[in-house]
């Protein structure tokens, strides 16, 4: 396993992790199951993963639950644990109250990383109140670092100009081969300013694994909506896997880990693939300590060039 500096927190995690999104509940599919998620989570810790990230919107705390669940196995002092709170909560008095909830449920007594799941989307609670409830927190001790997620450069600079203690070491973005958009100015941005990316759906929820088609794609409550499995566009990833294969045959590893190492080949971003078994959780660790050469990447890039995917 490879490892980075997580922003400027002193903290070191795997440029793989392990995400969690998937312990809500059967809205993954019915073959979300506690128990294997925990084993999931246990292999990965046994593979060199030290970063798992939850949030506690996801399933209404039951992630953080199953989470916990593994982390009394693993022993919380072995494992980064990053959580998230949720945009209805960043109230002072109500972001403070959901991280006392998050340790409980986690069964911690403190978070490494704590993010801003989203920015308020209407804006009616200044950012300036959030962050210094986020600063309170990181000056008593109760998290170790402060991170947010799907923030753009705007806010991420008004974030950071609240803060004076300490400064935003993650920005939890959607990256894939086929959603690429924080190239333009995110991923510049945090790479100038020490911000790690934690790149969250890196294999676009399973479009890049190699196990769908157009005939065959999710059916599950979360994955039924996304517009990146309606056909036209499966018809064009399809091309895509099609490069993908060939090189994951060559290098003796499946499409995912191509996919995965496609996505951390990229300078100061790390990737949190879900799992929901130990197999997955096997699959995903594979996709680190290996690299993808200058002209499979060439080859990769050549052929994303000709994919518009539609999402209307």
């Amino acid at each position: 396993m490879e490892y980075i500096n997580l922003g400027k927190s002193g903290l070191k995690v795997s440029k793989i992790g392990i995400g969690t999104w998937q312990a809500s509940g059967d809205a993954w599919g019915q073959d979300v199951i506690d128990d294997n998620i925990i084993k999931a989570i246990k292999r990965s810790y046994e593979l060199g993963v030290n970063l798992v990230d939850t949030a506690e919107i996801y399933g209404n705390g039951h992630s953080e639950t199953v989470v916990g669940k593994a982390l009394k196995d693993i022993g919380r002092e072995n494992m980064i644990v990053a959580t998230k709170v949720a945009g209805a909560h960043l109230r002072h008095d109500e972001l403070l109250k959901s991280a006392e909830l998050s340790m409980k449920r986690l069964g911690i007594s403190y978070i490494d990383l704590y993010q801003i799941h989203w920015p308020d989307p209407w804006e009616q609670i200044p950012l300036r109140e959030t962050m210094k409830a986020m600063e309170e927190l990181y000056v008593q001790g109760k998290i170790r670092a402060i991170g947010v997620s799907n923030f753009a450069v705007r806010d991420l600079e008004e974030a950071r100009s609240y803060l004076s203690k300490t400064d935003i070491v993650s920005n939890q973005v959607r990256y894939n081969m086929l959603q690429r958009e924080i190239e333009e100015e995110v991923m510049p941005y945090c790479r100038k300013n020490g911000i790690t990316i934690i790149a969250w759906s890196p294999l676009a929820q399973g479009a890049l694994t190699g196990k769908y088609n157009v005939e065959n794609v999710p059916r599950d409550r979360i994955r039924s909506g996304n517009e990146v499995f309606k056909p036209e566009n499966m018809k064009q990833i399809e091309r895509l896997l099609k490069i993908l294969k060939e090189i994951a045959q060559k290098r003796k590893k499946t499409v995912a880990q191509v996919s995965l190492n496609w996505v951390i080949s990229h300078e100061g971003v790390i990737a949190i693939p879900g799992a929901k078994t130990p197999e997955q959780a096997e699959e995903n660790a594979g996709a680190a300590g290996w690299k993808l050469s200058d002209e499979e990447l060439k080859l990769i890039e050549n052929e994303l060039l000709k994919i518009d995917i539609d999402y209307m």
